[in-house]
């Protein structure tokens, strides 16, 4: 295993452990503005510890990849008032960095996998760049041309890398145990189980390769949206290699006309929240690493490693809890959490409290009205869906959430923060009422997306 990435469960948990604790932390709380219809929805005051020093972030992070990349690939997308503003940008420029960037596998260590899975490099490459071109949290990319000429990206699993996630799940447990007195769902085995099967599944680059295969054909030919297909024949466990996409990155997105950024983030909307009510499935790792604007102007979706399909009854429940919070039917939205062991009838949990959190959370939806999304509004959605400190919603952060809702939950809210850094604005209740009434689309880009839909 190469020196820069610990795999064992205390070294990994000792490295972060020391970081924190050699760090200069300080609590800022700070009132935020929030959607939804009442006051309690609007507001909310979040007490947060910061590390100051960017760039060791990046390093502790980047160095250590796997389950800790992805966590400062997670947080590069959230608001960061707790960082004095002289200072914000450059420490959002540097955890951006592990969104594509972060430090690389030197390629003689990279090619030893590839070559161990597909034999000599000279078999199935034509050409190969050394240079990484983007790091994902377990692997890092490369491009390279196949001997029958199709230019491909390469993503490469890090040595080691298993034994640190799998070390990381390990860990989940000791963690729960830490966070079960003010998150019981933390505790929550099934939860625990659900969180480390998706951890598992994103180290099996063949499960990977079949999906985004099959991903791939069913946008095949869509107006404003790509996804690379799979190579799947020269695809195994440790390498993944796919069609290669010219594109500019998100960093370039963010500096586009507010009018191309706004139609941007309806196909953002739309690929990661819409699937799971159209299609019953959804990419369940939303970030702006894994989205890139194609040289033809569609919008490129990469990385399914964490992609998941819903049991219809689950996703009709969760358009149903929607639904009711949307038309202030507070009693229905109570009864159906109670009746699903969500909320436990005994523990003071009110019919208002929990219509306001569901406003509070996920009002983006349900709010008929223009809203730009920034990441001051998503952080502080994330902050009352799930921080424990949050005096807001204590009672329902004392709740139980099912598993088969985690990532659906996951990719709702860091949808909502993808969306605060391209500041995107829309109607998206017009785009929600698709498929929480399935009402016909009101947007251009909707009618053009169902007519093709139906052409097929």
């Amino acid at each position: 295993m190469p020196a820069g990435i610990p795999g064992g469960r205390v070294a990994r948990g000792a490295k972060l452990g020391q970081f924190a604790a050699g760090q200069a932390v300080r609590g800022v709380g700070r009132r935020l503005s929030m959607i939804g219809r009442t006051e309690e929805a609007r507001q909310v005051l979040a007490e947060r510890s910061a590390m100051t020093t960017a760039q060791q972030i990046v390093t502790v992070l980047g160095s250590m990849k796997g389950s800790a990349m992805k966590l400062g690939q997670m947080a590069s997308v959230l608001d960061l008032d707790f960082v004095p503003e002289s200072h914000r940008e450059h420490f959002r420029a540097q955890l951006a960095a592990l969104q594509d960037k972060a430090p690389a596998v030197a390629f003689p260590t990279m090619r030893a996998v590839i070559e161990e899975d597909l034999g000599p490099l000279g078999g199935v490459f034509a050409d190969f760049d050394e240079t990484a071109i983007a790091a994902a949290s377990i692997g890092q990319v490369h491009r390279a041309t196949l001997r029958d000429g199709r230019v491909v990206a390469v993503k490469v699993k890090y040595p080691g890398v298993e034994r640190a996630v799998h070390a990381d799940i390990g860990n989940l447990e000791f963690l729960s145990k830490m966070g079960r007195s003010v998150l019981p769902s933390m505790a929550d085995t099934g939860v625990l189980e659900e969180i480390a099967d998706n951890l598992r599944s994103e180290l099996d680059y063949e499960r990977e390769a079949r999906t985004q295969h099959r991903v791939a054909r069913r946008y095949r030919g869509h107006p404003f949206i790509t996804v690379p297909d799979a190579i799947v024949e020269h695809c195994s466990h440790n390498v993944l290699v796919t069609e290669y996409v010219d594109s500019q990155p998100f960093s370039h997105m963010r500096t586009l006309p507010d009018a191309d950024r706004d139609h941007l983030g309806e196909l953002i909307y739309r690929f990661y929240i819409s699937s799971l009510f159209v299609d019953n499935e959804f990419c369940g790792d939303p970030h702006p690493g894994n989205m890139l604007l194609a040289a033809d102007g569609k919008l490129a979706f990469v990385d399914f490693g964490l992609y998941k399909r819903m049991d219809p009854a689950h996703v009709d429940f969760e358009r149903d809890v929607l639904r009711a919070a949307a038309e202030g039917r507070g009693e229905d939205l109570y009864t159906a959490w109670v009746d699903r062991g969500i909320i436990d009838p005994s523990a003071g949990v009110s019919v208002e409290e929990s219509l306001a959190y569901v406003w509070a959370a996920t009002g983006w939806h349900l709010l008929d009205e223009d809203v730009t999304i920034t990441p001051e509004l998503a952080t502080g959605a994330l902050l009352l869906a799930v921080d424990p400190r949050s005096s807001q919603f204590h009672g329902m952060h004392r709740q139980l959430l099912p598993p088969e809702h985690v990532f659906s939950r996951r990719a709702d809210l860091f949808t909502f923060a993808t969306l605060g850094q391209l500041r995107a604005t829309a109607n998206w209740h017009l785009l929600a009422r698709e498929w929480l009434y399935r009402e016909p689309p009101v947007t251009e880009v909707g009618r053009e997306i169902d007519r093709w839909r139906r052409s097929g």
